[in-house]
């Protein structure tokens, strides 16, 4: 282990010692904030504590089992022991690096998930109907809630364009790398000739806000339009003006909101998308900055940047950022995504853990 990080495990350690004491006193809830802030910096720490306690034995171990080996008696013994320490050892430090990894602030935010249609008609519409699906029954595994916020379905049963709230544990953390193109090749059901076709859709995953205030929405940037909205006929068309538009003049977003039928919660809806859109364009922002320094394996999360190719005539799922490809398409669309999420964040953090071996 390097001696850097070494230090800055022995400093961790030491705060949590600290911590404790602080946490330990009699007055320690008259400032609940401050109560709050340490209960939760002795909640990060302590497991990294407790891994390095760990890693420090391991190395005790190691260092007696090799003082054995000099025993005939005892030499066989000592090598199987030192051969399963050095094992533990290794997987410990490893631990530890990951431990260390950067915290992503909006790994345990819900989200908004947008799905567009995009080149290829009708056809692209259907797919993009196929991805909330798939997105949905990952959400019910997960055990998710989902609100649907706005859609335009077409006359095939397709979506020219849907945004749902997913809400629940850790949504960012599992779906943040979904953002992008999504590619499908298969032949339609309007195809009479047999031919495989080419469509696509684009996807966005926005973390939720925590408060409008924390994206800063000034009431002279914002354009508010209500119109009526748009319904099957009958009795559930809606006879008042509902349906809200928000547009934010110094970035052009536009968000639309009519599927309740009251006009205060679909502005607050709107106002809560369009908090989310800024932010991700903020965060888009500071990726792109990141990235003009170094290489981002998963990639930018810009929507016109093609991430995936739905194969289904080889029932194939292929991931163009990490070059990794399943033949489980099916499983995949019906919502069995953790394999290939997990590949996903693995990669992710091993370029993390590359960047803070060589900066060290």
């Amino acid at each position: 282990m390097k001696e850097t990080i070494r230090a800055k495990l022995s400093k961790l350690s030491a705060r949590l010692e600290e911590v404790n004491i602080l946490l330990s006193t009699e007055d320690a809830t008259k400032d609940i904030e401050k109560y709050r802030q340490l209960s939760k910096e002795h909640a990060e720490i302590s497991p990294i504590s407790l891994a390095y306690k760990s890693f420090l034995e391991g190395e005790k171990n190691i260092e007696g089992a090799k003082e054995l080996l000099d025993d005939p008696d005892l030499k066989e013994l000592a090598e199987d022991d030192l051969k399963k320490n050095l094992e533990d050892l290794d997987r410990l430090e490893a631990d530890l690096y990951r431990m260390l990894l950067p915290k992503d602030p909006n790994d345990n935010k819900n989200v908004y998930l947008e799905i567009r249609a995009g080149t290829g008609g009708d056809e692209s519409s259907l797919f993009a109907g196929d991805l909330f699906r798939m997105y949905l029954r990952y959400a019910e595994r997960q055990r998710w809630n989902v609100e649907v916020i706005a859609e335009s379905i077409t006359g095939l049963g397709g979506y020219k364009e849907i945004v749902v709230k997913l809400s629940g544990k850790n949504v960012y953390s599992r779906l943040k790398f979904e953002s992008g193109g999504h590619r499908v090749q298969r032949i339609p059901a309007t195809e009479t000739q047999g031919r495989v076709h080419t469509s696509a859709c684009t996807v966005a995953i926005l973390p939720e806000a925590n408060e409008i205030d924390e994206v800063e929405l000034s009431h002279d940037e914002l354009r508010i339009d209500t119109y009526r909205a748009s319904g099957a006929g009958g009795q559930h068309v809606n006879k008042t003006d509902s349906a809200v538009r928000i547009t934010h003049l110094p970035t052009g977003i536009v968000v639309e909101c009519q599927d309740d039928r009251s006009q205060h919660k679909n502005k607050a809806q709107a106002m809560s998308v369009l908090a989310a859109r800024i932010k991700n364009q903020k965060i888009s922002a500071q990726q792109a900055e990141e990235a003009a320094t170094r290489k981002l394996l998963i990639g930018s999360g810009d929507r016109s940047e093609r991430i995936r190719t739905y194969n289904f005539p080889q029932g194939r799922l292929t991931d163009h950022r990490i070059n990794l490809t399943l033949y489980k398409l099916q499983s995949a669309i019906d919502g069995e995504l953790d394999e290939l999420l997990d590949a996903l964040t693995t990669e992710y953090q091993t370029e993390q853990l590359t960047d803070i071996m060589s900066s060290q």
